[in-house]
């Protein structure tokens, strides 16, 4: 068979497992699929550097599919390139259990990148995974060693380009000068509801050179030539990300249907399906049909990706003969591992009654995690001067040739793609997205960091790191109506609970210094998804210790700080609050009522002790609990049940000095005292 000949066969294999695996399910979205498997193609078979055997080689090639409606097309092409994604899965597609769900869910199906879907996200987290590669080839490679140099694909949809996260990652993009970083576009110009016509005319390719792109244009989603050669273009192009636009026909070949937006969400059926795959010249049975030339040629693929890992480690081992610690850094950072020692020198904090921001305390922590934590990279969004989450003398990721004004940048360091603080712009939205890159790529703890009333803006990537299991740590100030001045619109009620609702999200809350060090620690050591650090903006004292639990508490959630008696009620606080907690409790200790003072910063480290612990701290046989947080109140009645009492927030704020604002909202020792009281006197 001639080659033009084989590779139609296998563009057509690729399309009509896609289809079938829909039409079995009879659910899924066929048309593209049917459209871009010759972009696929041709991007898996003559340029995708990957080994199925080894899914998670360090310096492979990364692709994201961002359009993640079109999982099945994926999945074809996991299951013809090798990976361990048998047939019967494929079969299975969108099944219970099965390793083929709906959208494709990093951590599931081996060779996917990341959980796409959501529109515009994937393509965002491809420009974090290429941050990522250019960090770490700017930081590990060596003149005569080079051991990081992969691209990042994707293939993105007309979907994609409209969100606006991916405006934003995209402008980040073009400003960093990403070069690794390669957009596929599927511009079939049809979305669900119908063409693009109705609310998409701009030139997606003027916008894009606008972001300091280099872009392209394929006429024929068919010319497999056209697009094997604006691919290697892209890949010349060193300085700039590159976008190719390839004009296809949604939904290609079916007869009825293509080019419509009815083949974007639902099966084909059954006569369509027949009459599609008569029309492209390919049996209507069996469905799940693979030819043997097709598979043999597949198979070659899957062993030319082998041979280049293989190659790939005995370069690392000339490597770390040469390099030994470097090379010890870089295997530790691509495990997932901590390094040794690394929270020995975090600050401790003495007792003082005026006390510091959380915020401010956060600084001195990260500052010192910086010197031990290397893979610890990362940024806000325009706002280090009131996050305070810059690390000092650790540079600025800019482009090796970016001028420096010597003000906005990072206090000392290296410039270029070696340094560690990402200035993400005011792109909450991409900033969440880009850092969730950074973890699928490996190698990193990205952090990012806005104000607690933005993180509605980055909800998306919270949620998406939370279901993907990410270490990414999300760094929210400026978390009550303490904030003061600025009023009702930068101060949170509501988002603190909110960020709680989020499966698999660890919110924490630390009350002062000392359980800020706890906080950060406990971040990093969560291996098993995101955590939301909280912080104030206003000051808090530094607690005296001497009668009071370590800060350490912290780590399992919620624990006793200090109790006097026998204790009748117990006042529960978090962040902020806990100082009102225990000025409370201490008044009513002096009154002589048996008070027990519990700090819970976490719900969901606190959750996750044992029910002997928890019990322990919250005594079932005490009903008498006053819970306060300068949020809103839903949510707390877990912990103060049907007999206890939550004084807290259920209205937007105020614009006036942040003490104020917290007395005028009763967030004071009085009411909570006043509260207790009452449930004692009740009995």
């Amino acid at each position: 068979m001639e080659a033009r000949d084989l590779d139609s066969l296998c563009v057509n294999t690729i399309r009509f497992l896609a289809v079938d695996m829909i039409q079995r399910a009879n659910s899924g979205h066929p048309g593209m699929p049917l459209g871009a498997a010759p972009i696929a193609y041709v991007l898996w078979a003559r340029h995708l550097r990957h080994d199925p055997t080894d899914p998670g080689w360090p310096d492979r090639d990364r692709f994201v599919l961002s359009g993640g409606h079109a999982s099945a097309l994926l999945y074809s092409l996991l299951h013809l390139f090798g990976y361990d994604l048998p047939l019967e899965e494929l079969e299975e597609f969108r099944q219970w259990g099965s390793r083929t769900p709906g959208h494709p869910e990093f951590g599931l199906t081996p060779g996917v990148e990341a959980t796409t879907g959501p529109l515009g996200q994937g393509i965002s987290n491809a420009v974090g995974m290429a941050i990522g590669e250019a960090h770490l080839a700017a930081r590990y490679n060596r003149p005569d060693h080079e051991i990081v140099n992969h691209y990042t694909y994707v293939l993105a949809s007309d979907g994609d380009l409209m969100e606006g996260v991916a405006s934003e990652a995209c402008s980040l993009a073009g400003h960093l000068k990403l070069g690794k970083l390669i957009v596929l576009y599927d511009s079939n110009r049809v979305t669900l509801a119908g063409s693009t016509d109705l609310s998409f005319s701009e030139d997606v390719e003027a916008r894009f050179r606008a972001y300091g792109w280099h872009t392209q244009y394929v006429a024929d989603g068919n010319d497999l030539d056209a697009i094997d050669d604006a691919i290697a273009a892209a890949k010349a192009e060193p300085d700039r990300p590159s976008l190719i636009r390839v004009r296809t026909v949604i939904g290609y070949g079916a007869p009825h249907k293509q080019g419509s937006y009815k083949v974007h969400g639902a099966p084909l059926g059954e006569e369509e399906l027949r009459e599609t795959k008569e029309a492209l010249g390919w049996p209507t049975d069996p469905m799940f049909y693979i030819p043997d030339e097709a598979r043999k040629l597949f198979f070659s693929h899957k062993e030319r990706g082998k041979e280049g890992r293989l190659e790939w480690e005995a370069r690392f081992e000339r490597y770390k003969a040469r390099y030994p610690d470097l090379a010890a850094e870089f295997s530790r950072r691509m495990e997932g591992t901590l390094p040794e020692g690394w929270s020995d020198n975090l600050p401790g904090f003495s007792s003082d009654p005026k006390g510091l921001a959380t915020r401010k305390a956060s600084e001195a922590v990260l500052q010192a995690l910086a010197t031990s934590v290397p893979e610890l990279v990362g940024g806000s969004a325009d706002l280090n001067p009131s996050t305070y989450t810059w690390l000092k003398e650790q540079g600025d990721f800019e482009p090796p040739d970016a001028p420096h004004d010597g003000v906005q940048g990072a206090v000392g360091g290296a410039w270029g793609y070696s340094g560690r603080n990402i200035h993400f712009g005011v792109r909450e939205h991409a900033m969440g997205a880009i850092a969730n890159g950074l973890s699928y790529h490996g190698g990193f703890i990205p952090y990012t960091a806005t104000f607690t009333v933005f993180s509605d803006y980055m909800r998306p990537p919270i949620r998406i790191a939370a279901m993907s299991k990410l270490r990414t740590v999300f760094v929210f100030t400026h978390d009550s109506i303490g904030v003061g001045e600025d009023g009702p619109t930068h101060q949170p009620v509501e988002q603190v609970m909110s960020l709680r609702l989020i499966p698999n999200l660890t919110v924490i809350r630390p009350a002062d210094a000392n359980e800020v060090r706890a906080a950060w620690e406990a971040a990093l050591e969560n291996a098993s998804g995101p955590t939301a650090l909280v912080f104030t903006r206003q000051r808090v004292p530094t607690l005296d210790r001497t009668d009071l639990a370590p800060a350490d508490g912290l780590k399992k959630g919620g624990y006793v700080l200090w109790e006097s008696g026998d204790p009748r009620v117990i006042l529960i606080g978090t962040g902020s609050e806990v100082h009102v907690a225990l000025a409370a409790g201490r008044s009513l200790a002096e009154e002589g009522i048996g008070v027990r003072v519990v700090s819970l910063p976490s719900f969901e480290l606190f959750e996750r002790q044992p029910k002997d612990y928890r019990d322990s701290v919250l005594p079932l046989g005490i009903t008498a609990r006053v819970a306060v947080e300068a949020g809103v109140r839903l949510g707390w009645e877990r912990y103060v049940g049907r007999e206890g009492t939550i004084v807290g927030v259920d209205r937007f704020g105020a614009s006036a000095p942040g003490a104020i604002v917290m007395e005028k909202f009763g967030i004071t020792v009085d009411h909570m005292v006043e509260e207790a009281r009452r449930l004692v006197e009740r009995g």
